[in-house]
C-alpha cells in the first residue's frame, strides 16, 4: 500500500519548501495529497506568486480524518507559516497526527512557529530557521529541547529543516522515515541532489 503525506498550505507559503516536498516524494511513488487551511483551493505562493490549486480543504481532510494519512509536512514562509500557526484547526490535525504516531515534517520557521507552540517540540532534537529557534528555546528548551544547527534533523516522528536551501534533504530524509533508504538514494541520485 502506498504511503500517503499531507502538505497543508496557506497563502505565503515558501515556494521551494512546498513545491520540492511535493515533486520529490510523489516521484518516489508516496501519495501526496496538498491541503489549503482555507475555504479556497487556491492558494499562493510568498516569492514566485505560484497559484496552486491544493487537493483539498483542511475542512474536508479533518471530515474525513487522518487515519490514512503516513505524514503531514509544514513549509515554512511568510505569512504563511503565520496562517498556519494561528489555525486551530490546523493546530488540531496537526496534534491529532502526532498523537497517532504519525510523521510530522516542519520546515524554515514552521518548526518554531507551529510545532514549538502545540508542544511537539518538548524532549527533541530540531532545527529551523536561523535566528527562530530563540523563540522554541523561549518555550520549550527548558524541557530538553535542543536546537541544532544541522540542515535536516530527525528525532523519533518529528523532522525538521532549515530553510529553502534545504528543502531538498528534507524530502528526501521524509522518503527515507517513510520508505527506506534506498528509496531515499535513489531519489537523491535521480535529482542530483
Amino acid at each position: 500500500m502506498a504511503k500517503k503525506a499531507i502538505v497543508l498550505l496557506a497563502d505565503g507559503f515558501e515556494d521551494v519548501e512546498a513545491v520540492t516536498p511535493i515533486d520529490y516524494l510523489q516521484r518516489a511513488g508516496i501519495e501526496v495529497t496538498t491541503v489549503s487551511i482555507s475555504d479556497s483551493l487556491n492558494v499562493t505562493s510568498k516569492w514566485g506568486g505560484i497559484k496552486m490549486t491544493a487537493s483539498a480543504t483542511l475542512a474536508e481532510v479533518a471530515k474525513q480524518g487522518t487515519t490514512g494519512y503516513d505524514a503531514i509536512i509544514l513549509p515554512g514562509g511568510m505569512p504563511g507559516t503565520a496562517s498556519l500557526a494561528a489555525s486551530k484547526e490546523t493546530g488540531a490535525l496537526i496534534k491529532d497526527m502526532a498523537a497517532n504516531g504519525k510523521l510530522i515534517c516542519a520546515i524554515c520557521a514552521a518548526p518554531a512557529l507551529v510545532l514549538a507552540p502545540l508542544g511537539l517540540l518538548k524532549g527533541k532534537n530540531f532545527t529551523c530557521y536561523p535566528g527562530m529557534e530563540e523563540k522554541v528555546c523561549a518555550t520549550c528548551c527548558a524541557d530538553d529541547s535542543k536546537w541544532s544547527d544541522d540542515r535536516v534533523v530527525t528525532d523519533g516522528n518529528v523532522i525538521t529543516s532549515r530553510g529553502a536551501g534545504t528543502a531538498g534533504e528534507f524530502a528526501a530524509a521524509i522518503i527515507e522515515k517513510l520508505l527506506d533508504k534506498a528509496a531515499a538514494q535513489k531519489l537523491a541520485e535521480t535529482v542530483l541532489l
